[in-house]
């Protein structure tokens, strides 16, 4: 018996550097969280899969990361390409990571017109320094016209709110694709080829009123 593909959806990781969008990606991949000095730098683009069971269906989310590579112009096409969601990343003890969000969320609808875009606040174990609170994150969904799926505050140090996250992020991907999967089935049945007139043999008219 043929085993059945599980549908795979393309996640990446945007925002600033430092406000750890790779911290979240280990988080992902196996649990763990690396301090800044024992930490190897990592030059690249690099993902990995991970499959969550949503309501009796298996969907896989690959979680993209730049590597360090925020800045290379040449990484856009690649990263950007093919992708179903979108997290954009921000310090909540950093405000400036938090109001140049706007710059990357143009990035995604520029080269990732289709993915839906999730807001997380990254860094929520520094609770005595959080400088950006829900009203702000709640102004820059209405800025963005609701282009924002969901809002999260996570912290890779502690795993607080990661794994949520990512779960939420996958049911949401797994009702949008099924609906598309739907919507195909019903634009295949409105389709159907339909086979010409046959001509009347009496030679009567084809006008079924009797005109």
């Amino acid at each position: 018996m043929a085993s059945v593909k599980v549908p795979e959806q393309k996640v990446i990781l945007c925002g600033e550097f430092g406000v750890g969008k790779s911290s979240l990606f280990r988080r992902f991949m196996n649990d763990t969280f690396t301090t800044a000095t024992d930490r190897k730098s990592t030059m690249g683009l690099d993902h990995y899969g991970k499959v969550y069971n949503v309501k009796g269906k298996e969907l896989k989310l690959q979680l993209w990361d730049t590597g360090g590579m925020e800045r290379v112009a040449s990484i856009t096409s690649s990263y950007y390409k093919y992708s179903e969601a979108a997290i954009l990343v921000f310090s909540l003890d950093n405000p400036d990571t938090f109001h140049i969000l706007s710059q990357h969320l143009l990035d995604i609808v520029t080269y990732a017109e289709n993915a839906k875009i999730f807001l997380c606040g990254n860094k929520y174990d520094q609770k005595s320094r959080i400088q950006i609170t829900d009203s702000d994150m709640e102004a820059f969904c209405e800025q963005c016209h609701n282009l924002v799926s969901g809002v999260y505050k996570t912290s890779c140090k502690t795993g607080e709110g990661v794994e949520e996250m990512f779960k939420d992020i996958a049911s949401q991907l797994a009702m949008t694709n099924r609906s598309r999967m739907e919507l195909q089935a019903i634009e295949e049945t409105s389709f159907q080829v339909v086979p010409p007139n046959q001509s009347n043999p009496a030679g009567g008219s084809e006008n079924s009123c009797g005109c």
